[in-house]
């Protein structure tokens, strides 16, 4: 799952290897590095904290769902940057969730959901934006730590 390149790393983790590949050719043309691993068990094993920028997850998923799959990496790393795609019949509304997934997931910005099918240029916006929300995050929380320091 390691890339040599430089830059924003995106990892890819969704079971139908079509999807993957499109997703991964899209975002490669406009200068992201991608990963892709089509079994979420695979996924898991190799993640790495603080490795990619974003995570692109499917929801609907054999073996781990993409919510089971989120819940799993952020315990590993609690900065992970998570984006979720999911089909046109399936909804956040429509997975199964514990309490406490439920308060976690409803604090998602609704931005961080694509709903599949979407065209390349859709795709490449939406990305784009949410690659922006994680920037704009991170300032963010880089001036709130250094505001706590100064009190």
């Amino acid at each position: 799952m390691e890339s040599a390149r430089k830059g924003k790393k995106i990892l890819i983790v969704d079971d139908e290897p079509d999807v993957t590949l499109t997703f991964k050719v899209i975002l490669q043309g406009i200068g992201f590095t991608v990963d892709t691993c089509e079994d979420p068990l695979v996924a898991l094993s190799n993640f790495r904290p603080g490795f990619y920028d974003l995570v692109i997850l499917d929801i609907k998923m054999q073996k781990m769902n993409g919510f089971e799959l989120y819940s799993e990496m952020l315990k590993m790393d609690n900065q992970v940057r998570i984006c979720f795609i999911t089909a046109g019949e399936m909804y956040y509304d429509n997975v199964p969730k514990k309490k406490e997934e439920e308060e976690q997931y409803c604090e998602l910005d609704t931005e961080r959901f694509i709903q599949k099918p979407i065209s390349n240029a859709d795709f490449m916006m939406r990305i784009k934006r949410i690659m922006k929300l994680n920037e704009n995050q991170l300032v963010q929380k880089r001036i709130e730590e250094n505001y706590t320091r100064v009190d």
